[in-house]
């Protein structure tokens, strides 16, 4: 193996840690909020892939035009989730909240299954193809332009919470929702946002990753159980965190296929999660 390619397989692992922050962040937003996962999390996201591939099927509109409409009917998907079954099992047992969204994420992935079939679906000539050459560093242009569209979107996304009225009244919500709502905040409110917002970020990503990643069905499940790992890894709760996290789950992935073998690299990473939860179980950082 060459310092060549080593370099390469590590660039790679890092464009792909941010598609897969994103992804996380809107998890991780969920939890830190409510303290419920998102099982349906991965299904969000492949309906996203699949909107961006019937747009560009249909009507030839390329995903990178149809994003912002993407992104928008995940937002509209992410508030009725909640104000259709997440807000009635609140104060339900945990496992009525894990059967929900599980419940929905079955039902979800069968609908496409039934609708759209099982077969892999590419979509062909996008807008961004091809790749650029770097030192002898071979780069796919559809990957950086993803990985830059959702460093772009992370860094918008952690600029709402930290530096707006809306996102602090997020967070005062995640750290104690009795006392935001004696201070005015209207807890409701925040819940049905966190949700818009949460699967809005998979409605990013979900976009950006069909222009060159193949869309069926069962796409989602894979970059789910990446996205938990990578919250599990930043800390529950902790958004800013996803993104470093999801660099390292990103270089583990493409390190661990590339040095022992491409069959081990999703083993390599769930090692790494365990080897975590045992050491730290609050993750890296802790929570936000």
């Amino acid at each position: 193996m060459t310092a060549e390619i080593l370099l390469q397989s590590v660039i790679s692992g890092i464009l792909m840690g941010f598609v897969y922050a994103l992804i996380a962040a809107g998890l991780s937003l969920i939890f830190g909020l409510m303290e419920i996962v998102n099982f349906a999390h991965g299904e969000f996201l492949m309906l996203a892939m699949f909107g961006a591939f019937w747009g560009w099927a249909l009507w030839s509109v390329d995903p990178l035009l149809s994003l912002p409409l993407t992104t928008l009917a995940l937002f509209v998907l992410g508030v009725l989730t909640y104000k259709g079954i997440i807000r009635w099992i609140l104060g339900g047992p945990m496992l009525a909240q894990i059967f929900a969204t599980f419940g929905l994420a079955i039902f979800l992935r069968s609908a496409a299954q039934f609708l759209f079939g099982v077969d892999f679906r590419l979509i062909q000539n996008p807008w961004v193809q091809g790749r650029i050459s770097l030192g002898g560093l071979f780069i796919g242009l559809p990957q950086l332009t993803a990985s830059a569209a959702a460093l772009a979107a992370f860094a918008g996304l952690y600029w709402f919470l930290r530096r707006t009225e809306t996102g602090l009244a997020l967070q005062a919500t995640a750290q104690d929702r009795q006392a935001a709502a004696l201070m005015g905040i209207n807890t409701e409110r925040m819940f049905a946002l966190g949700w818009g917002i949460g699967s809005a970020c998979v409605g990013v990503a979900g976009s950006l990753l069909a222009i060159f990643f193949y869309v069926f069905p069962d796409v989602g499940a894979t970059f789910a159980l990446l996205a938990y790992v990578t919250v599990a890894l930043g800390g529950f709760g902790n958004v800013p965190a996803t993104l470093l996290a999801g660099v390292i789950v990103g270089l583990v992935e493409v390190l661990g296929g590339m040095l022992i073998a491409p069959a081990f690299k999703y083993a390599i990473v769930f090692l790494l999660y365990l080897l975590v939860v045992l050491i730290r179980p609050q993750g890296l950082f802790g929570k936000f």
